[in-house]
């Protein structure tokens, strides 16, 4: 058990409880380190990070904490803005390795994630996060995952060393449009948050095509957006999270839904919007990550998208003119837009085909949702009814149980 002072534990106890509402840490893509020739701490297997699931079933955590919430800037949404009346304090560089290490050593951790609230100065902040990764790595010689939350503003020389030593960086966009940043973070700036995306993305860039290149952030950088504390519907986020994986190449847009914090300013909701919501963005954001869908496919107009049913069956029941589909036909993309057969499955058909027609029970042997999937395929065996494939019917039919809404 980790022996803790109490002063330190108070600390712990505060900073990382404020670290909560930051979602945008993941472990895809973090690089393999090899202690071979030299002595070092947490070294992995590219495996990362904070409440993550690796693909054997593993779920591995980070240290997530701020170095401190003292803050000058009062987004309006935040809980450690400045006029908050929350508990204050900070830790120094030497208290985050301490903990960082410690909890690495008895197995309680794969890493860290380091954020913090703005003191001094934008540079005097970044200079803090970027010393404990120096100290984490050069001093004690530690090899897991680190990733650090980049300030906007802070010096390119700042942000550049950051990349030497974390596996993974983000900025976060925060709010989705400018109009709302302006109104509730009015000391943030959108131009600057992208200058530091696009430093990022240069330096990941630089260390790709040149061989000699210093290694920078070899898990890319990744990005939040807050939902629901302003009126941004769905379409606009879908939309401006599209941009972001274009301009930039983020690894992850995460989706935080906004929670009402104690003594809350007038100008944020007072009620949280619903989880689902929140839900439904992320099998979206998947969709056009893993998927090839477009934001406008899934949200031709302004709008949210469902709650009841998920962005991809609902896309299917918009485009019925694309189906039936018979899988002994159709190329991988369409079939892997079949609501209930993913990417993989997609795949194993594809490959199946090769030796034999497709028939309805190798979609139940790969484990397809059939249920879901039956309404909008062809196989060798099979061909749905006209009255099964009626989009108003198949909707009622098909939508999420009222037991699977309610867990969000």
């Amino acid at each position: 058990m980790i022996v803790i002072a109490m002063q330190l534990l108070d600390k712990l106890t505060i900073l990382a409880d404020a670290a909560k509402y930051d979602v945008s840490c993941a472990s895809s893509g973090a690089p393999t380190r090899s202690s071979k020739g030299k002595a070092g701490l947490g070294s992995t297997n590219g495996a990362g990070i904070c409440h993550s699931f690796t693909p054997d079933g593993r779920c591995i955590a980070l240290l997530k904490i701020l170095l401190t919430n003292f803050c000058l800037y009062d987004c309006q949404y935040c809980i450690n803005r400045r006029s908050s009346d929350v508990p204050r304090t900070r830790f120094s560089p030497a208290e985050v390795v301490q903990l960082t290490l410690d909890f690495y050593k008895r197995n309680y951790i794969s890493g860290l994630f380091l954020s913090s609230g703005i003191i001094r100065s934008v540079d005097y902040t970044m200079e803090q996060l970027v010393r404990v990764a120096r100290l984490l790595r050069e001093e004690h010689l530690f090899r897991g995952y680190i990733h650090l939350k980049t300030i906007p503003d802070a010096a390119p020389e700042l942000i550049a060393e950051a990349g030497r030593y974390a596996d993974r960086l983000s900025v976060n966009i925060e709010l989705p449009t400018e109009r709302s940043l302006v109104q509730l973070a009015p000391e943030k700036r959108v131009v600057s948050i992208r200058q530091a995306m696009q430093q990022i993305h240069h330096g990941e860039q630089q260390a790709q095509q040149e061989r000699r290149a210093p290694r920078f952030a070899p898990a890319g950088q990744s990005t939040q957006m807050i939902i629901g504390a302003d009126a941004t519907d769905d379409s606009t986020i879908l939309h401006n999270a599209q941009t972001l994986y274009r301009s930039y190449r983020l690894r992850r847009v995460y989706y935080s839904a906004f929670s009402p914090i104690p003594h809350s300013p007038k100008t944020v909701p007072f009620a949280a919007p619903p989880l689902l919501r929140e839900h439904r963005l992320y099998q979206a954001d998947f969709l056009m990550r893993g998927y090839g869908f477009q934001a406008r496919e899934l949200l031709g107009g302004p709008g949210n998208l469902a709650l009841d049913i998920d962005p991809k069956l609902a896309w299917a029941l918009a485009h019925r003119e694309q189906f039936p589909l018979d899988l002994n036909r159709a190329e991988q993309q369409q079939i892997a837009r079949v609501p209930g057969i993913g990417m993989l499955s997609a795949r194993r058909l594809v490959a199946l085909r090769r030796e034999r027609r497709i028939r309805l029970a190798d979609l139940l042997h790969l484990r397809c949702v059939l249920d879901k999937a039956r309404p909008f395929i062809i196989t060798a065996d099979y061909r749905p009814s006209q009255a099964e494939q009626e989009s108003a019917s198949l909707r009622q039919q098909l939508r999420d149980s009222p037991a699977q809404l309610a867990l969000w």
